[in-house]
């Protein structure tokens, strides 16, 4: 090879179909040759990230491809490449497994390697727009329409803007909340009335009024103003009676009266959420609310949501902007998963080479300093998207910061599949403690089998990602994982309840070619790696318990396969596993194993795919971020999931086609104890897209607060109505209602919020008809601008007020009131 000096290669990347050969994709990828010399020889690889497996056979253009492991490959040079002479340009064409109709489907992150060392850093290459029905739709039977304009504009067809007085004052919606005439006025004199056990709200209550007014108020143990206190709360059923309380505005001053602390904190974010709502961009030396009454409770102890650091790391500070805004609308519960196949994110003092490799990705002889570059993270480790973790102060820091809002962080170490960092970072250190003549030192927390000879591959194509569960090291480890991770709870004066163990998607193969596990499971008079799995849960369960915290995981950490399906695993019944709930795809055949779960006695939380995965893209648009194999979820879908009948609003497959209604009649629905074992509901956002805080925020806002309001608020009226087109209008109803409370309150009051949360901005519908051009969006009180030149909307361009007539180009855009906007229509 003739190295080229610099940024010498130029790439594109396209999509040409998603229907070859059946269903399959067939992509061309175009390198251009910038340089002034020729690119020669066999002796480098191009690698790159990609999602999609490529069938070797196939490859075209005088290159081959070899899968390196998990979402890591290589183009090489095969005899056949003649050359690429400084100018020209050569064409790699090849198919795909499945399908690709989203440019975060393309390849990513590529780079050079030429004998073993960075030949050349290229990065993304320059995607070609997806615009044909072959690019844009999975596969032939695909009935899931491409989102346009058009259709957009008929979605929002039933939203109207109301008046700003009609329009709910609290989300999530508060179970009785009545107003009168008048204001309180909160000004530089009021005080902060409270005793001793409420010191902590009271603080916070006076850092929230800080960030809106810049005043300090004063705290005092008696007199009058904003008045916490502990008292009865009798409100009707609440999956958690102490998390009641009881707001009251009058002229002579606001009273907050809790159940319970964790009461007092929902009564001061109800009343944060009474401030005008343009107060934190325009912060107020005096603060008017209306007066009222607020009697509220949940209706669910447990309302989550769930972050994945491990695929892509987020900054300390992005995950306490989460925290905040999941404090404004009061979920409670912050599922942390800090582990993952491609990423170690705690600092473990005892085992320092969990971080010191598991938290670096990029270009690495032997995986010798780093771990694998994945999801286009890129051969270099600094900077990476791939690198980073929480050192054990910055942990604290989160747990304190979490604690002090009346969230409790769940923390996941992901085991035993899905540990590939942790197992890479404890083959380090063997071999150092191996080299300094320590062999018992190296194999005490070793995870690995080096003689495994089992074949497998993970869903997210790793061959080498699951701990040998038949070696006492391995327990060794969690445990001295758990001591240390329960020090930092406790120094952070935060509660750990709950350890998430993860337990999901260990691959079929795994263990039946390691001697050791086989050898074990012989000694131990084991017949099946259900057995050993059984084996290796009952010993974790074990560790739990010695340390007084309750087993979560996932629902495969429930179940066994009985007669060729998968069901309840009746060994772990009354074990008090807390199980997590996420596959209901419509059409894969485990819609209702939730409610199976609930019904033979497993506590659940549901964390549905098909409603509550907010790292899969909002619509079928092919600059939507994010995936789609459990469909797409537009805010409005998790608003509408109906947590106790999932069946409400099923209607369509994962394809679009519509459910045979006599399947969906024979499934389980949930019995009385079985809905008495559903402790509430969790959002995901799984990391494999959130290269940056800017697309975490963007795929968290605003779906979060919609899976606040089903958390919290009681089912809607439209559950109870049986004639489908009475219940389609009550559910527009509905709808609109959360629309305007989204577009004329939550989404403003965000644009200031920490200095301005970074939500998705819907993008306008639009109607064209008879030479007048209607636009509409789904938050209403979001400005619409446009342009009839061509040129690009920006915040100072015609705002819409009604249909006009207009032929030629017309642009639009929705903006916040911060300016910012959403994509161009």
């Amino acid at each position: 090879m003739t190295q080229p000096a610099g940024a010498q290669l130029q790439l594109k990347w396209e999509c040409l179909t998603n229907h070859y050969e059946g269903d399959h994709f067939l992509a061309e990828l175009t390198i251009t040759n910038l340089s002034d010399v020729a690119l020669t020889g066999q002796d480098w690889a191009l690698c790159f990230n990609s999602c999609r497996k490529i069938k070797p056979e196939s490859v075209q253009g005088g290159f081959c491809v070899e899968h390196v492991n998990g979402d890591l490959s290589r183009f090489i040079p095969s005899v056949e490449f003649a050359g690429l002479a400084a100018g020209e340009s050569v064409v790699i064409r090849y198919q795909g497994l499945l399908w690709v109709i989203n440019e975060t489907d393309a390849p990513l992150g590529f780079y050079i390697v030429y004998q073993n060392e960075i030949a050349e850093v290229i990065g993304d290459p320059e995607i070609v727009p997806f615009s044909r029905p072959e690019q844009c739709n999975r596969s032939l039977s695909d009935q899931v329409p491409i989102m346009t304009s058009a259709l957009r504009f008929e979605e929002n067809k039933a939203l109207t803007l109301l008046a700003s007085h009609t329009v709910g004052k609290i989300t999530p919606t508060p179970l009785e909340a009545s107003w009168a005439t008048g204001e309180f006025l909160i000004t530089a004199r009021t005080l902060i009335v409270h005793s001793v056990p409420l010191a902590k709200e009271a603080a916070f209550l006076r850092a929230a009024l800080r960030d809106v007014s810049g005043v300090e108020l004063q705290r005092a143990s008696t007199g009058t103003g904003i008045t916490l206190k502990i008292g009865a709360i009798s409100v009707a059923e609440s999956g958690a009676p102490l998390e009641a309380y009881l707001l009251e505005i009058s002229a002579a001053g606001i009273v907050i009266t809790g159940a319970s602390p964790a009461g007092v904190m929902n009564g001061i974010q109800s009343l944060r959420q009474l401030l005008p709502v343009d107060s934190y961009q325009n912060p107020q030396v005096e603060l008017a609310v209306p007066l009222g009454r607020v009697l509220d409770a949940p209706r669910f102890a447990y309302r989550g949501m769930h972050l994945d650091v491990g695929r892509n790391f987020a900054s300390k500070e992005t995950v306490l902007r989460l925290l905040d805004c999941m404090a404004l609308y009061k979920l409670n519960k912050f599922h942390f998963h800090l582990t993952d196949d491609e990423g170690w994110r705690l600092e473990i003092p005892s085992l320092p080479e969990l971080t010191e490799l598991g938290s670096l990705r990029g270009f690495s002889v032997g995986e010798k300093t780093s771990l694998l570059p994945s999801f286009g993270s890129g051969a270099e480790v600094a900077g990476s998207a791939g690198t980073g973790f929480y050192t054990r102060a910055e942990f604290i820091e989160i747990l304190q910061f979490a604690t002090a809002r009346h969230i409790e962080v769940i923390p996941e170490i992901d085991v035993p599949g899905h540990a590939r960092a942790a197992i890479k970072a404890m083959e380090l250190r063997f071999e150092r403690l191996k080299a300094a003549g320590d062999l018992a030192g190296a194999e005490e927390y070793l995870l690995n089998d080096f003689k495994d000879q089992s074949k497998y591959e993970s869903v997210q194509l790793w061959h080498d990602n699951v701990m040998c569960i038949g070696q006492e090291s391995c327990y060794r480890f969690i445990e001295t994982v758990l001591v240390d991770m329960k020090a930092m709870f406790a120094e952070a004066g935060a509660p750990l309840t709950t350890m998430h163990t993860g337990g999901d998607e260990v691959p079929h193969g795994a263990w039946e070619g390691s001697p050791i596990c086989q050898a074990f499971m012989q000694e131990q008079g084991m017949e099946s790696i259900q057995a050993l799995q059984n084996y290796f849960l009952a010993r974790y369960r074990t560790i739990l318990q010695k340390h007084n915290l309750v087993f979560g995981g996932w629902e495969e950490i429930a179940l066994s396969k009985q007669d060729g399906k998968h069901g309840p695993n009746p060994e772990f019944i009354e074990a008090k596993f807390q199980t997590y709930i996420w596959n209901n795809i419509w059409g894969w055949g485990q819609e209702d194993i939730a409610y199976q779960l609930a019904n033979a006695g497993y506590q659940v939380v549901l964390s549905n795919v098909t409603n509550l995965y907010f790292d899969l893209s909002y619509a079928k648009d092919p600059q939507e971020p994010g995936y789609y194999w459990g469909g797409f979820i537009e805010t409005r879908g998790a608003y509408e999931f109906c947590p106790l009948d999932i069946y409400t609003t099923a209607t369509v497959d994962l394809l679009g086609k519509p459910l045979d209604v006599g399947k969906v009649a024979q499934m389980q629905r949930l019995t009385p104890a079985g809905k008495q074992n559903v402790l509430g509901i969790q959002g995901q956002l799984w990391g494999e897209n959130t290269r940056n805080q800017a697309r975490v925020e963007y795929l968290a806002m605003p779906r979060v607060i919609a899976l606040a309001e089903r958390a919290w608020a009681a089912d809607p009226a439209w559950t109870l109505i049986t004639k489908k087109a009475e219940r389609d209008a009550k559910m527009d109803a509905d709808w609109n209602q959360f629309a305007n409370r989204l577009g004329q309150r939550e989404l403003p009051r965000l644009d200031g919020f920490l200095g301005g949360y970074g939500y998705r901005i819907p993008l306008p519908g639009v109607q064209c008809t008879d030479g007048l051009v209607a636009l509409n969006v789904s938050a209403p009180g979001l400005a619409l601008r446009y342009t009839l030149d061509g040129s690009e909307p920006t915040a100072a361009s015609t705002l819409y007020t009604a249909p006009f007539a207009a032929s030629g180009v017309v642009k639009a855009a929705a903006f916040s009131r911060s300016g910012r906007k959403s994509r161009t229509v």
